[in-house]
């Protein structure tokens, strides 16, 4: 059963840097596209960035160009783990923030959240002024 955990949520003043964090499990990690998404309040949800997990950290990269730039994704494979560096963060960044995965590669499509197969649970990111 696939497992994704998100962590690192808070709350930062604008400016500011986040780290979140996506440990996965009940899956092989490795061959799966996995990424972020967010959901601010009364907006649809949308793609931050995808990364293709492979067995070195040379894997396809897509981000929002609302993110380039800003944000970085990176992976841990030594933990199963997806991060999210969010640096320059803007008061239009505040949204709760999902991990998801897919089996296969990432493509553009990929930042489309119907693309994805298996979701988290959130973790709320809030900037201020």
């Amino acid at each position: 059963q696939v497992q994704l955990v998100e962590s690192g949520g808070g709350s930062v003043q604008a400016g500011g840097s986040l780290r979140l964090s996506c440990e996965a499990s009940g899956y092989t990690y490795r061959g799966y596209c996995m990424g972020w998404f967010r959901q601010a309040p009364g907006k649809e949800r949308e793609g931050v960035a995808v990364r293709y997990i492979s067995s070195d950290v040379m894997g396809v990269i897509y981000y929002a160009d609302s993110v380039k730039g800003r944000f970085t994704i990176s992976q841990d494979n030594s933990k199963n783990t997806l991060h999210l560096q969010m640096n320059s963060l803007k008061l239009e960044d505040t949204a709760m923030y999902y991990c998801a995965a897919v089996r296969g590669n990432c493509y553009s499509g990929s930042l489309n959240p119907t693309a994805m197969a298996y979701w988290g649970k959130g973790t709320l990111v809030t900037i201020s002024s």
